[in-house]
């Protein structure tokens, strides 16, 4: 099989119809997000624009988008260290829940989810509710504020927990983060943290949240949700009506670290969805180690999931990085990684764990780095044939893994074979097959693949058109081992309908 490196991996938006209705609707009444593109502060038009061109036809079931509330507005810079006057994370600091932010305002958002919908892709939105902001006077909005004084919302002092003198911290600020105290009442990274528990200020929140899925939102992974706590974040979850189609919202909580107790990952199962951040480090160091090659040993990745330590897999959003897990190379993969990304995004595709997530969002040079954006900070239109994007969702043998995910369903993994360092292989049931080859040389494999007898066409380098493949063909004999050669830092993969 040829070797699919980075000069190989085109980022081509994929050739397919638009998404029929009867497809859309059929997608939209599960109650599964399916397969869930992150495109991370893509400005409203261009997602809606990839939901038609590229999501919906690849078969991505959801989209999560960025906070689309308002938020600070930087108008001048900080201490001498500090280059950039409007860093991705001004978005992650509320001012007002009216829809003016760095993506576009409330009737392109409602635009976006429509756009979205039609094409059989759900929204899922990025809610930070944990805090306001930690610093400034203005929002994009244009609405004005002052520290724990927020008249938009409004949100008065007494409705912060450092205010309240509910913080036991000296500064205010969590200075411990194995302290249930501090985690819970205390302003995370400066960010005013509110008093949840207060049935105020949750009224407020799910207020805002109804309002989105009320324009047709699918749900919401809940930013800082450690922070909040498990019984704040059922107080909240419980005044959140019915989405569109009829399901209570997807709820996926960002719960970092390994806490002991009641801030452990596992301890939030019982609320939602968690995000698979410690997922996101083994898949790292399996990929790519810390010696000098920096090859990995994927063979490691035959146990994964709760018997190596993570939440379990039905409780699970997973992916391969983040917004703020790929600005930690150390102990994540990122889109600089090249070919080794992919393939990792293809493994989790193919794994079984977790509801799995892609991601795509624009390329920096240092870690605050602005999306590219207008004098003004408002970000502009994606163009993913432009450097200053990284648009892995359309990498080909990613969307051909999107298509796999979706036929094998949940499909146990058998037959699973390693050489004991960096080529593994499975099938799910009798649906799917599917080799990885994390090292430097193509290696050729003799192996069960659980499949049917017969010719596949191998989805990742091309596919099935009529009777014939468009790419190489992988033979099955009767008793359905195969011998398939698997190119170095590449993958091949087939399932029963690419059989000819």
């Amino acid at each position: 099989m040829p070797s699919a490196g980075p000069a190989t991996r085109s980022t081509a938006a994929p050739e397919a119809a638009p998404v029929s209705a009867a497809v859309a609707r059929a997608r939209l009444r599960s109650a599964s997000p399916g397969v869930t593109a992150n495109l991370w502060e893509w400005n409203w038009v261009s997602v809606a624009q990839e939901c038609r061109t590229v999501l919906g036809p690849a078969g991505y079931g959801g989209v999560q988008v960025a906070p689309p509330q308002d938020s600070v507005k930087r108008t001048a810079l900080g201490n001498g260290s500090d280059t950039v006057l409007h860093p991705w994370w001004e978005v992650y600091q509320p001012v007002r829940y009216q829809l003016t932010s760095r993506m576009g305002n409330e009737q392109q958002f409602q635009d976006m989810v429509r756009a979205c919908r039609r094409a059989g892709v759900k929204v899922y939105v990025d809610a930070v509710i944990n805090h306001t902001t930690g610093q400034g006077n203005t929002s994009y909005g244009g609405a004005s504020y002052t520290p724990y004084n927020y008249p938009a919302i409004p949100y008065r002092p007494n409705d912060f927990h450092f205010n309240a003198g509910e913080c036991p911290s000296s500064d205010g600020g969590i200075q411990d983060f194995n302290n249930k105290l501090q985690v819970f009442k205390c302003n995370l990274v400066g960010l005013e943290d509110l008093r949840t528990e207060q049935n105020s200020v949750r009224i407020k929140l799910a207020r805002y949240l109804n309002k989105l899925i009320g324009y047709g939102v699918s749900g919401f992974r809940v930013d800082a949700a450690k922070h909040i706590g498990q019984k704040d974040l059922d107080g909240i979850y419980a005044k959140l009506n019915r989405t569109v189609d009829g399901h209570k919202p997807y709820w996926a909580l960002e719960v970092l670290g390994d806490g002991p107790g009641v801030l452990a990952p596992q301890a939030f199962e019982r609320n939602g969805k968690l995000l698979g951040a410690n997922g996101a480090k083994q898949i790292k160091n399996a990929f790519k180690s810390y010696t000098q090659e920096r090859i990995g040993s994927i063979a490691t990745l035959e146990v994964f999931g709760r018997d190596s330590g993570l939440t379990r897999s039905s409780r699970t959003s997973s992916f391969v990085q983040n917004h703020d897990s790929e600005r930690n190379p150390n102990d994540h993969l990122n889109y600089k990684d090249g070919a080794t990304n992919i393939l990792a995004t293809e493994w989790l595709l193919a794994s079984g764990y977790g509801d799995p997530q892609v991601y795509a969002s624009f390329t920096w040079e240092i870690p605050e780095q602005s999306p590219p954006a207008n004098a003004e900070g408002l970000i502009t239109n994606t163009d993913c044939a432009s450097s200053q994007w990284a648009c892995v969702n359309r990498d080909p043998g990613v969307v051909a893994m999107v298509g796999w995910y979706n036929y094998v369903g949940k499909a146990q993994r058998r037959n699973f074979y390693t050489d004991d360092a960096n080529v593994i292989a499975f099938s799910r049931g009798q649906r799917g097959w599917a080799a990885f080859n994390n090292g430097t040389e193509a290696k050729q494999i003799n192996v069960q693949t659980g499949m049917a007898g017969g010719r596949y066409c191998d989805a990742i380098h091309g596919s099935k058109v009529g009777n014939r493949c468009t790419g190489p063909v992988v033979r099955v004999n009767a008793a359905g081992r195969a011998t398939v050669s698997v190119g170095a830092k590449d993958a091949v993969a087939f399932d029963r309908l690419d059989r000819l």
